[in-house]
């Protein structure tokens, strides 16, 4: 069934542990890191607002797991909504599973009770997963109780939204990964002028990679003016 999906439903080598500030969410990555690497809790709920990396940590998570030797599958369920349900036979072969935006399937009764027969196929086979959403368990507007329940067996963790001054730090990591020179007085006037969400930072940091480039020129507040203006 996997193979027939017009998707890629491998994960992402890039984003990784490595790439992502945890400010105050240090015991919640190192949960995750443990979990990927075998070690640890087997089943972690991962529940944050929307920006504050859920996905990006489900990324590095399959990516740690696959650098230590172990098959592993990401499915996104705002993609897969779509699709048949019955995609998720087999899953219990893998050593990790994540599933991105489990509220996605709220209005689905037929996906809720697949997910269901394989969360307990997965558990009889040891394959360890790891589940996020914007809610915690108990909030999921989801009609199968049983599922709901089965969900909050797991280690569920919340992911705390970046302080101002993490969302700096952030940001010159990210810089930094992307190889443009972010100076501190710069990443305050961006974080003062422009929307602080970090996806709507991050997009902006590509925008500002490519302009830099194209023009061989410096990141400076002038530049950044010039462009915001444009």
């Amino acid at each position: 069934m996997l193979s027939q999906l017009p998707l890629q439903l491998t994960f992402n080598d890039q984003p990784g542990f490595e790439q992502f500030h945890p400010g105050s969410n240090r015991e919640v990555v190192a949960a995750l890191q443990q979990c990927a690497l075998g070690e640890g809790e087997p089943f972690i709920y991962l529940w944050g607002d929307r920006g504050t990396g859920k996905s990006h940590l489900l990324q590095a998570c399959c990516r740690a797991a696959h650098g230590a030797g172990n098959t592993v599958l990401y499915l996104p369920l705002a993609e897969l909504r779509t699709h048949p349900p019955e995609l998720l036979q087999g899953l219990e072969h893998y050593g990790l599973v994540c599933i991105d935006t489990i509220e996605a399937i709220a209005a689905d009764e037929h996906w809720q009770r697949e997910v269901f027969h394989c969360f307990n196929r997965l558990r009889e086979s040891g394959t360890r997963l790891v589940v996020a959403s914007r809610l915690p368990p108990a909030r999921l507007p989801i009609c199968l109780n049983d599922l709901r329940t089965r969900l909050a067996w797991g280690l569920t963790l919340q992911l705390q939204p970046l302080g101002d001054e993490d969302k700096l730090s952030a940001l010159q990591m990210r810089a930094r990964h992307l190889g443009l020179e972010l100076t501190t007085q710069v990443a305050r006037f961006l974080l003062n002028r422009y929307p602080r969400d970090i996806p709507s930072l991050w997009r902006l940091l590509d925008r500002l990679d490519h302009a830099t480039l194209a023009a061989k020129r410096r990141l400076t507040i002038p530049f950044l003016k010039q462009y915001l203006e444009e």
